[in-house]
């Protein structure tokens, strides 16, 4: 390799020097920290949207059901009938082995309560899915008002 093949590959190399990588490190440290607080400060707005994505989960798990077994859970077999065989009321003989939810569990509302099921439902003819929200009861505004099926939320 001649002198000039050396001063070739020296001043042609191509990389990040250590200054760039600790910049582009701290940018990205910032965003973090912006998207963090932002997220922090709106803890009530996360709960709700959660439970709303739980109750689309627990529709389409329901809408398996109902395809296996041509009916949905009554009322009286609720929701637990995703995870375990009913035993009670109409016959699931093509009851998936395994269950109807990934995991296996039903999952909470956000503030520790489970979801509330009602087949047939007064609000739709199929079944009703809801949660009565922070306050665990019915009715209420902002963080207490009722996550339901039934209506569409503004997101």
């Amino acid at each position: 390799m001649s002198k000039n093949d050396r001063s070739y590959i020296r001043h042609g190399q191509t990389g990040f020097t250590l200054l760039e990588i600790l910049i582009v490190i701290t940018i990205l440290g910032i965003l973090a920290s912006l998207v963090a607080v932002r997220m922090m400060d709106r803890p009530a707005e996360a709960r709700t949207m959660k439970s709303q994505l739980d109750i689309k989960t627990l529709e389409n798990a329901l809408k398996l059901f109902k395809l296996d077994n041509s009916f949905y859970p009554t009322t009286d077999q609720g929701l637990k009938a995703l995870v375990e065989q009913p035993t009670i009321g109409r016959n699931a003989a093509r009851w998936r082995e395994g269950g109807y939810l990934e995991k296996g569990a039903l999952p909470q509302d956000p503030w520790g309560n489970g979801y509330l099921y009602m087949s047939p439902g007064v609000h739709n003819t199929d079944f009703d899915l809801w949660s009565y929200g922070a306050d665990g009861e019915e009715g209420g505004e902002g963080e207490d008002k009722d996550i339901v099926n039934w209506v569409v939320q503004n997101q």
